[in-house]
């Protein structure tokens, strides 16, 4: 017997999980946890940990940290609906043994979940092709020099407009450089990828 613990902060979406895994004969959910801290708590019993990764409080990559420590013989699969470099990497560093997207079918979940429970890596295909491409990124995703110069600003609060003044470009250049740096970085917009550049420490 497989023994579940189901971390999310929606109960529809726990309440649906509990359902998928009911018809099942080798899995049972022992427990339930609405953010990451609660998790921590309750994994003492449980074999695999289906764990989603924004919740309030204590996010789903620090639980996972917490669980390496304290239950090292715990296997954890993500199941988020978030799939960007800046998920996905930081929470495979952390310990996870699988990642899996919440839009997967019901056969693939109990797969992941089996798989995950005799130590296998699991990653949804979407996941896999986002490393692959990391992998074949050269120098790891660097920023160029412009690059840095553009973010920068950004971080200070300058527009486009702005950006492109000071930096004699164009604003449809300011904003392909900005693209670039979405891509590089994981993210999907300017203040996430201030946010990860400071977490990388490309801003200071």
């Amino acid at each position: 017997m497989i023994r579940l613990l189901i971390v999310d902060d929606h109960p529809i979406v726990r309440d649906g999980l509990r359902g998928v895994f009911a018809a099942e004969p080798d899995l049972e959910v022992v427990a339930e946890a609405a953010d990451g801290a609660e998790a921590v708590r309750r994994a003492g019993d449980a074999d695999v940990v289906l764990m989603d990764l924004r919740m309030p409080g204590m996010g789903g990559v620090a639980a996972i940290e917490r669980l390496r420590e304290t239950v090292p013989d715990v296997r954890v699969l993500v199941l988020t609906t978030f799939d960007t470099d800046s998920d996905v990497l930081p929470a495979i560093e952390a310990g996870a043994t699988g990642y899996l997207l919440k839009d997967a079918p019901r056969e693939e979940l109990l797969r992941a979940v089996r798989s995950a429970h005799r130590g296998e890596s699991v990653l949804s295909p979407a996941v896999a092709g986002r490393l692959m491409g990391r992998v074949r990124r050269p120098s790891d995703g660097a920023l160029s020099k412009r690059e840095r110069e553009v973010l920068a600003l950004v971080a200070d609060g300058t527009t486009n407009r702005e950006a492109a003044k000071r930096l004699f470009v164009s604003e449809a250049t300011i904003k392909t450089h900005l693209l670039h740096i979405y891509e590089k970085l994981g993210v999907r917009d300017r203040a996430a990828a201030v946010g990860e550049a400071y977490k990388r420490g490309l801003l200071s």
